[in-house]
């Protein structure tokens, strides 16, 4: 009996330790509870985060709309944005209350529209009120606090501000960061532009996993396929502990089909794009028959085909049908003929 809580202990450790080894990102407008169903279907070990919700909306608005899920989406964060501790602690006990797994503040975010909300990167210029809402949050939930932040803003000596901050999160008991290995231009720079424009510095991640090696640090930002992500971490010099890829896996799905095999060892028999597919399709059912519309959760699919012969026809016929008649769930099943019938034209 204690040989068996034993090993169960050290399983649940070891899953705890490797959970955020590949993680994929928050996304607004991507990564909601459809699209994250979705990719499970490829992956049952990567974390994955719920878009950015603001805090308000958590306390005041469609608590399911903005927090449901489905219980195959585990290990799944809640990613948070706010400035206010009360209602960061009392949004993240909301998160917790409903079953996550761990509550993410964020600290990147570049947006206007954010910062008129003085919350996400701008509010790296201000450590004291990090700390405060991390506290707030810490104290109302048991589960995890983590962060999500830049390198640094605007003119800023990333090798200064972002240590200290390290320093002032790791006092205080996070102990899991992930990193954007950009700085965030506050002014000038939309949020696209502010993913690609400024200078991708991993170093800095690496220093910091050198100074603190106890700490979980997840490198975030121009990782664009799974060898590439997996060589971030194993090149043997202060690598860092997980990786977070975004839009590249949202433009191409199917390459998460190689994650738990790489990064978690896990060996499963390799699933096919029409079995990803097919399997959505007893969830649409379930979900039309709730009132979910059909165009809400197809969005998520139409990069399953990518680079795939038919691909173009899969997305032109999904997007234009799930929108005439949403609520027909064989447009699915006529979708895939037409990458049958490509496939065909081939052979």
């Amino acid at each position: 009996m204690i040989n068996n809580i034993f090993f169960i202990f050290i399983y649940l450790l070891r899953s705890k330790m490797e959970s955020h080894k590949f993680c994929i990102a928050p996304m607004i407008e991507y990564t909601d509870r459809h699209c994250r169903y979705f990719f499970r279907k490829l992956t049952t070990k990567a974390m994955l985060y719920t878009e950015m919700v603001v805090a308000d909306a958590i306390i005041y608005g469609d608590k399911e709309f903005f927090l449901k899920f489905d219980q195959s989406e585990h290990p799944i964060g809640l990613q948070i944005a706010g400035s206010d501790p009360k209602k960061l602690s009392l949004a993240s006990k909301l998160g917790q209350d409903f079953g996550y797994d761990e509550v993410n503040l964020n600290l990147g975010c570049p947006s206007k529209r954010v910062q008129e909300g003085n919350f996400g990167a701008c509010m790296m210029k201000d450590l004291n009120l990090i700390e405060q809402c991390l506290l707030s949050m810490k104290e109302a939930v048991s589960i995890p606090v983590t962060i999500k932040c830049r390198i640094g803003l605007d003119n800023d000596d990333p090798y200064k501000v972002l240590p200290e901050l390290v320093e002032r999160v790791k006092d205080i008991g996070i102990n899991t960061i992930i990193i954007h290995a950009r700085k965030a231009i506050l002014d000038g720079l939309d949020p696209k532009k502010n993913r690609e424009i400024p200078p991708l510095d991993y170093e800095i991640v690496r220093l910091l996993k050198r100074k603190w090696p106890d700490l979980k640090i997840i490198l975030n930002g121009g990782l664009n396929s799974i060898p590439q992500a997996y060589k971030e971490i194993t090149t043997g010099y202060n690598d860092p502990d997980g990786v977070m890829m975004g839009r590249a896996v949202y433009i191409d799905p199917y390459i998460l089909k190689d994650v738990d095999s790489v990064f978690y060892n896990k060996t499963r028999r390799e699933i096919n794009r029409f079995e990803v597919v097919e399997q959505m399709i007893p969830y649409i059912e379930k979900e039309l028959q709730q009132g979910t519309r059909l165009h809400h959760i197809t969005k998520h699919m139409m990069g399953i085909f990518h680079g795939f012969r038919g691909a173009k026809l899969w997305r032109k016929y999904l997007s234009e049908e799930s929108i005439k008649k949403n609520f027909d769930p064989n447009i699915i099943k006529k979708a895939l003929n037409k990458i049958v019938d490509a496939q065909k034209e081939v052979a």
